[in-house]
């Protein structure tokens, strides 16, 4: 059906109209009366007025900012022709910096300032009237009854969506009059208000005005390459060039002024509002706990006075052994409402009302790395904590988050999955505010390479590999969201170098690893091959005595089997240990082994046999994560309180059997170590000490340090010692470190602000010093066994490597058996993995366990491999001293607007065009050769190419410019879409877990007595559940799920059961309708070609 009406849907747009207007109609003057005029749609239309030769457009939105002006300030409004102008100007300036980037554009914006300078369009806005109408008048020559023309009014302004010329554009309602009377009455209206208004771009004004607009814009053919590279320099990276030395400022006594924690202070408040968490991961030694306290006075006084009084408080978890650490610093920098929760208490959140879990606005959590385990309670317990809502609601009705900073120089441990963990703490696993939003299928795949690298033997494929996997978790997740300088890092960048050699702070070399190897003589050799063998036959089955009950006797220990069939592995494990530590540590474990097999085989000839219940509360993974496995192996072998009663027909038939068949391969074992008097490991000890490690210049403090695992070595050398003529040795172990606290100040603490003490010259200790603790008198570290967790190698070497240290160089001392002994345990392979993964993932400057590993440092703001450290952390520099010495033209060029381009001669890249894109999330650098083909490039690779003298001059754009931009914004585009399909793709890649979760919560749903808050709950729990916010919420779901199964529940006893389970996370509080999957649009920053 024919009608006058269009709506810019489908063909029928306003656009379509005026081309068929302009074709059959020969328009002599063209009138408009818009609210506002947009270039973009003048843009659009002015190839259809190129042969009209009178053009008024009447504008009106500009006129209401004007008048609202003069009514704040209280003045009548008067005719302001400077501010109209302005106002226009920003509209039009805001407009050509949004319009397509293309030529045709570009030649569109100079053709509409060559039409007002040649008057052939004019401009004007009435003083007086709020006009909204919209009215666009086509006038023939001549104008008659005969030859009437049109008008056309509706609700569109002169705007390319407006219009309905693009695809996007705008619904509107615009109907066309042909009738004489309606044409003639709409232009004598137009006349009446066009006689009232006031010129705004007369000719003359533009004269002296285009070149002003136009310098404002992208358009500007002054920029030089010299300011480009400035221009760069500054978008990238932003706030970062502020040096804020006031976020240090009121320092304590004996606290010392230092920049580089100035900006780490800076950066990771910063973070805290972009990601609600972060990692503060500098060196140990750094100040990290300085630091930390200085971000939450900073959040502290920030939401003060943001949120009109609101006092926040922050909550300190951290093991209990550096307490008084902290509470120092928190007393020495006075920050207000604070509580300490030592790492194992998590308990007091429930049964102490301070600790209420939403009345904590920031969680600091020392030795973060201590929560890598998902399977732990502590961690599930401190995820809950994490995300559980502040009690602070928002004007818009939301509770604000908590914030949380992770400490620890070491958050990689094991795998991949270390760090994945410790970032769920802050972050929802598929719905993230990362790049990479869906983390969990990111992560899964990375955890599945490393998996399969455990099984290569070659070091370099190790190395290789290693490299490819943490590179790409460094690039795209942990430069986003964590802070680390290494010692390198802060002696090779001038502006930190200088502030630490005026305080006269030394950050000491580390020394490669020194091997110390000690010979096993033939009998002693045989008799180590042959341990290896038992050890790798025996059952262990005593310790898997649930797993070996028959199905009915196992019923009432509600424990997964894989927690019991894990215990086999960790006590050969535990085996190794202690011979890699000491013969005697060696020994001892293989007595309490006997022995509890000779208790055991006893048991059932008495056909009693008793089973611990304490076990069921025991959580296997916080004694082995947290290095407490001699705990763990006293608590196994305690088999003297009395607990379940068994008969022998309880268990399996071959338990027995493999119970006998243990004892008969460990006893004649004992029976042959027990004989052992010689200790080539101790002997290789005392002689280094006697004749090596307290000369000068190797031991410039004239201390030793001495770590072991197991305090059965301590012990024993202690002992060994003293015999040997050593006598002043200090021996620290969990028992004893609180009481000796004040002797290791005094001996071994450089920054000891009191007396110092030399009573003591060796300090023998175990894993208890490892952390939180100054022993920098001393440069030297004998390792005399290798602990599994290659962390705690990094953590010893920290205890000597710190801030105050007057040494010029670490030592540090390894002690391995000979290599056919290596062959069988594989310990310096492992080692040797699971640092090299460390290096690669965070950066390491010192070489801590094999002389192979490559030294990795990654600085402060790097987003890429080692070899751009430095040169990412120069860049920084270099802006910060251009900004300090030219004030004027730095704000000049951080004026400039985006989309600056410049053309430069480079034969190498000749033709080609580098482009820098950027969206909310990501940057995006790209060359776009000659041939079209995208080359994606590194920040440090394009700021290479970008760098320019001051004298360069630009040459014009070649003819690809604008099409090479526009491929380098279409690849952009590309990444953006396929990342958003993939996290919206969220239930493909849901695990078995969660589908099974998610499929028995919708069944429990649809329950007819749910009342409609435990509706919602359920529905927030699937919510949960899908943006893998809780790890253990599903894992409890799903025991659930199998329990009513098995026992057969009633419907009420599954859904009480669920909700009591529901209960213990907090549902209530999750904001449904937050969207941080969200991506703007991209934007063209800065391009660059060459010819």
């Amino acid at each position: 059906m024919a009608t006058k009406f269009f709506t810019n849907q489908g063909d029928n747009t306003l656009y379509k109209k005026f081309e068929g207007i302009f074709k059959y109609t020969k328009v002599n003057d063209f009138d408009a009366l818009v609210g506002y005029l947009r270039a973009s749609g003048y843009f659009k239309i002015r190839k259809f007025l190129k042969k009209v030769p009178k053009i008024r457009i009447l504008v009106g939105i500009n006129v209401d900012k004007a008048i609202k002006h003069y009514h704040q300030i209280g003045l009548e409004f008067a005719t302001n022709e400077q501010k109209i102008l302005e106002e226009l100007n920003k509209d039009l300036k805001s407009d050509i910096q949004n319009s397509p980037y293309n030529k045709e554009t570009e030649e569109g914006i100079l053709e509409f300032i060559k039409d007002i300078s040649s008057k052939k369009i004019e401009i004007a806005a009435h003083p007086s009237k709020n006009i909204h109408a919209k009215i666009y008048i086509f006038k023939p020559k001549p104008f008659n009854k005969h030859n009437s023309g049109s008008v056309i009014t509706g609700s569109s302004n002169l705007s390319a969506t407006g219009i309905g010329a693009l695809p996007e554009s705008n619904y509107e309602f615009n109907v066309e009059l042909r009738d004489y009377d309606d044409v003639n009455y709409a232009s004598k209206e137009f006349e009446k208000l066009w006689n009232e208004s006031i010129e705004i771009l007369p000719a003359e004004v533009v004269k002296e005005n285009i070149k002003k607009l136009i310098n404002e814009t992208y358009l500007s053919d002054s920029i030089t390459p010299y300011e480009l590279y400035y221009k760069m320099l500054i978008e990238y990276f932003g706030s970062s060039v502020d040096f804020d030395p006031s976020s240090i400022n009121d320092l304590p006594p004996n606290y010392k002024k230092l920049d580089y924690q100035a900006d780490a202070v800076n950066e990771g408040f910063s973070l805290l509002q972009k990601h609600r968490g972060f990692f503060l991961s500098d060196v140990v030694g750094t100040g990290k706990t300085i630091i930390a306290t200085l971000i939450a006075k900073k959040l502290f006084n920030y939401d003060l006075h943001k949120y009109e009084g609101k006092i926040n408080k922050t909550l300190i978890i951290a093991p209990q052994t550096i307490r008084d650490d902290w509470e120092k610093v928190l007393k020495d920098f006075g920050l207000p409402n604070y509580l300490f929760l030592p790492n194992r208490s998590f308990h007091w959140l429930y049964e102490k009302p301070a600790y209420d879990p939403k009345s904590f606005d920031l969680i600091i959590v020392d030795e973060a790395h201590k929560f890598r385990s998902n399977t732990a309670d502590s961690y599930n317990e401190l995820q809950k904590l994490c995300k559980t809502p502040t009690n602070f609601k928002l004007d818009d009705g939301s509770i604000l988050e908590k914030k949380i900073i992770l400490i620890s120089a070491s958050p990689l441990n094991n795998s991949p999955e270390d760090i994945k963990n410790q970032i769920l703490l802050f972050q929802d696993g598929k719905n993230s505010t990362l790049e990479i939003s869906n983390i969990d299928y990111y992560f899964n795949q990375k955890i599945k390479q490393y998996k399969a690298l455990s099984k290569e033997q070659d070091k370099q494929v190790i190395k290789e590999q290693v490299k490819d996997i943490y590179g790409s978790i460094r690039e795209k997740i942990i430069s986003q969201i964590m802070i680390r300088r290494t010692r390198t890092d802060l002696m090779n960048i001038e502006q930190y170098k200088k502030n630490l050699d005026d305080q006269k702070i030394i950050f000491p070399k580390v020394g490669k690893p020194n091997k110390v190897f000690y010979i096993l003589e033939e009998n002693l050799e045989e008799l180590y091959d042959k341990t290896f063998i038992i050890i790798s036959k025996l059952n262990y089955v005593i310790y898997d005595e649930i797993k070996n009950l028959n199905p009915e006797a196992r019923k009432k220990y509600e424990i997964p089997e894989v927690a019991y069939s894990a215990l086999a592995d960790i006590m050969k494990t535990l085996l190794v240990k202690r011979l890699d530590s000491s013969f005697e540590a060696f020994k001892q474990s293989l007595y309490n082994f006997l022995t509890k097999l000779k208790s055991k085989i006893k048991q059932f000839e008495n056909k009693k046999i008793f089973i611990v219940p304490g076990l069921k509360s025991i959580d296997i993974s916080e004694y082995v994560l947290e290095d407490r496995e001699e705990e763990l192996e006293k608590i196994l072998l305690n088999d003297d309180s009395k607990g379940d009663i068994y008969k022998p027909e309880d268990f399996n038939k071959d338990f027995l059997k493999k119970l006998k068949q243990d004892y008969d391969l460990i006893e004649p074992l004992y029976d042959q170590w027990k004989d052992v008097k010689e200790d080539p490991k101790y002997d290789i000890l005392i002689n280094n000490l006697k004749n090596n490690l307290f000369k000068k210049p190797l031991n410039s403090g004239g201390k030793v340090v001495i770590f072991s695992e197991a305090k059965v070595t301590t012990d024993y050398l202690l002992d060994k010692l003293k015999k040997d003529g050593f006598k002043k040795i200090l021996n620290i172990d969990a028992s004893n470190r609180h009481k000796l606290k004040s002797k290791l100040q005094t001996e071994f603490d450089e920054n000891f602000d009191g007396e110092k003490e030399n009573n003591y010259n060796i300090l023998i200790t175990t894993e208890v010093l490892a952390e939180g603790i100054n022993l920098h008198r001393s440069n030297i570290i004998i390792n005399y066994d290798t602990p599994w967790n290659s962390t705690r190698l990094i953590q010893r070497i920290g205890r000597v490597n710190r801030i105050g240290s007057k040494a010029d160089k670490i030592h540090v001392f390894n002690f391995f058996p000979t290599s056919n002994v290596e062959g069988d345990i594989k310990l310096e392979q492992k080692a040797f993995l699971k640092l090299q993964s460390f290096h690669e993932a965070l950066g390491e400057d010192s070489q801590i366990y094999h002389e192979a590993e490559e030294t990795k440092t990654f600085g402060i703001f790097d987003k890429d491999i080692e070899e751009e450290k430095n040169e990412k952390l120069s860049f920084l520099m270099d802006l910060r001293e251009f900004k300090k010495n030219n004030e004027i033209y730095y704000r000049k060029i951080l004026n400039m607007s985006k989309r600056q381009r410049v053309g430069r001669k480079n034969s190498s890249l000749k033709n080609g065009t580098i482009s820098f894109i950027r969206s909310e999330r990501r940057n995006g650098f790209y060359l776009v050769d000659k041939d079209k083909n995208v080359h994606p490039k590194t920040f440090v690779e394009t700021i290479k190419i970008f760098k320019a003298k001051k004298d360069e001059k630009a040459i014009h754009l070649h003819k690809n410019h604008h099409s090479q931009v526009d491929i380098a914004l279409k690849e952009f585009q590309k990444e953006q879409y396929e990342k958003i399909s993939e996290n919206q793709g969220v239930s493909t890649t849901l695990g078995p877990q969660s589908k099974q979760a998610l499929a028995f919560l919708d069944l429990c749903s649809r329950a007819d007595f749910l009342n409609p808050v435990e509706k919602e709950k359920i529905q927030l729990a699937k919510k949960c559940i899908r943006d893998s916010r809780f790890i253990e919420l599903q894992r409890e779901i799903n025991r659930h799920k199998n329990l009513t199964k098995k026992t057969k529940l009633k419907i009420t006893q599954t859904i009480d059961g669920l909700l009591k389970i529901l209960k213990k996370y907090p549902l209530e509080d999750i904001n449904i309708t937050k969207n941080i999957n969200s991506e703007t649009i991209p934007e063209i920053i800065i391009s660059e070609s060459y010819n």
